[in-house]
């Protein structure tokens, strides 16, 4: 089966029902199902599955709240370049590719990725390149995009040597749905190609439901993880697919279990067509509270609000500390308040 790319290709799988409002949903952000993505829907359950619910339009992408932006954390205002965010002093996004092996219907870039998006040109990499060359400050570089490892091997080999070659960058981090979406994708080349000489790489994986860690992927992140890659997860907190404690305590544990540190949790933005997704940040704290009693510490993400504006992500989780100086209570991970001197 190839990737379904069209609202016919979703019809003739039987994962929708034809629906007008359909059409402009798959206006606002392009269509991609792997054969893999696929067959972990249930589709004795389409209106809940979680897996189909991600990835399958729906009509209640076309009801926009007043709230919602078209740039939810403010790329735009950050961008001096074309394919750079630099938003934090000590690192910037790189951006080399917009297409992505499938489309989260609540991507916050859902206004820029797509197939006619594809990859800056050699001289707009130049200049993105340059800048950071330019700016001595930047210790970290982070591609992203679309989804970097959408790349061919020889074209994230030669970008990546290219800022190993810059003195002050000393890290590179990658974030990536291709190990979960397409894990056929992660060949010997492809690791390969992650090794820079001098620089660390770090790779970010997005997973957000345990169904995701299929076999495939599980082989996919042990081939990353044996090449020697440190791997970091990212998860969006999303309504009707992984907002429960069980959800998302499974998870964690089978990251880590797979060699992948839970990084962010990420709230969800206030991305245009995506109000079903979300929940509250009340929800969200409750939730990592539920967590903090139960998981290991190796399995905890920190709880993080991209403030919309472009002003940067700040963590939320919960906090453990009563507000009275006179009388500090610290609250334990089971609900239990005890006093400290303070």
């Amino acid at each position: 089966m190839p990737t379904l790319r069209t609202l016919e290709d979703l019809e003739r799988e039987g994962l929708i029902v034809p629906d007008p409002r359909l059409e402009e949903a798959a206006q606002s952000l392009a269509i991609a199902l792997t054969p893999d993505i696929v067959a972990l829907i249930d589709r004795a359950d389409l209106a809940n599955d979680p897996i189909a619910r991600q990835f399958v339009p729906s009509p209640r992408e076309t009801e926009i709240a007043p709230e919602e932006l078209a740039d939810p954390i403010g790329d735009e205002a950050r961008s001096p370049v074309k394919g750079i965010v630099h938003r934090y002093p000590d690192r910037a996004l790189l951006k080399p590719i917009h297409v992505c092996p499938v489309y989260c219907r609540f991507c916050f870039r859902r206004e820029q990725v797509g197939p006619g998006g594809e990859a800056l040109s050699p001289t707009e990499l130049d200049a993105a390149l340059a800048y950071i060359r330019e700016h001595g400050e930047i210790w970290e570089v982070i591609l992203t995009g679309g989804d970097p490892l959408m790349l061919g091997s020889r074209r994230l080999r030669a970008l990546i040597d290219a800022l190993d070659a810059i003195p002050h960058v000393a890290i590179v981090r990658i974030h990536s749905r291709v190990p979960i979406a397409d894990p056929g994708r992660v060949t010997a080349e492809l690791i390969a190609a992650l090794k820079p000489q001098r620089t660390q790489l770090w790779l970010a994986v997005h997973c957000n439901h345990p169904r995701e860690l299929s076999a495939a992927s599980k082989d996919a992140l042990r081939r990353l993880s044996d090449g020697g890659l440190p791997l970091l997860s990212q998860t969006v907190l999303l309504a009707g697919i992984n907002d429960d404690v069980d959800t998302l305590a499974s998870l964690m544990r089978a990251l880590v279990a797979a060699r992948v540190k839970p990084y962010y949790l990420h709230h969800p933005d206030l991305v245009r067509g995506t109000g079903h997704f979300r929940v509250s940040i009340e929800r969200g704290q409750a939730l990592m509270k539920a967590l903090r009693g139960r998981l290991s510490g190796l399995a905890q993400p920190t709880y993080v609000l991209d403030v919309p504006g472009g002003h940067g992500k700040v963590p939320i989780g919960p906090s453990y500390v009563g507000d009275d100086p006179d009388a500090l209570l610290i609250e334990d991970a089971f609900g239990k308040q005890h006093g400290y001197p303070g």
